[in-house]
């Protein structure tokens, strides 16, 4: 007999299937020596990285730019109780190469926020983790 205590962990293919699901999702990161998160729409590249578009004077930018930092996304059905969580821990870059610049312009996510001065954040998805929480704690 297995006991269910309500979560399951994912796998990394798991877990990028169901980012490739939402459009929006939270970047955590470090402002003035303290934890700070900001939700964006973002896509995943081809490489399973998170791909975020921004404008390129943004304090996120400023604050993210060659450091490591998480991303979380979710989707949750509060009348069922159930859901997942997915966090992808990498380094963020900012896109400067005018040919992947080029590519991302035609594939990469569009921004909600209109912006002229854009730019790409490519975060690594170095590690991928996720769980799935698969009903009320005891059920099987």
């Amino acid at each position: 007999m297995s006991h269910n205590d309500g979560f399951r962990s994912l796998d990394r293919q798991e877990c990028l299937r169901l980012l490739a699901k939402v459009p929006v999702g939270r970047i955590v990161y470090t402002r003035r020596a303290l934890p700070a998160v900001l939700p964006v729409n973002f896509g995943l590249d081809t490489d399973s990285s998170v791909l975020v578009r921004t404008s390129a004077t943004s304090d996120l930018v400023r604050a993210v730019d060659g450091v490591v930092v998480a991303f979380e996304a979710d989707d949750f059905n509060t009348a069922e109780r159930s859901g997942w969580s997915v966090v992808v821990t990498g380094r963020a870059t900012a896109v400067t190469d005018p040919a992947e610049h080029e590519r991302l312009s035609r594939t990469g996510p569009l921004s909600w926020v209109v912006t002229q001065d854009w730019i790409f954040l490519r975060i690594e998805a170095e590690m991928v983790t996720g769980r799935e929480i698969t009903g009320p704690p005891g059920t099987d």
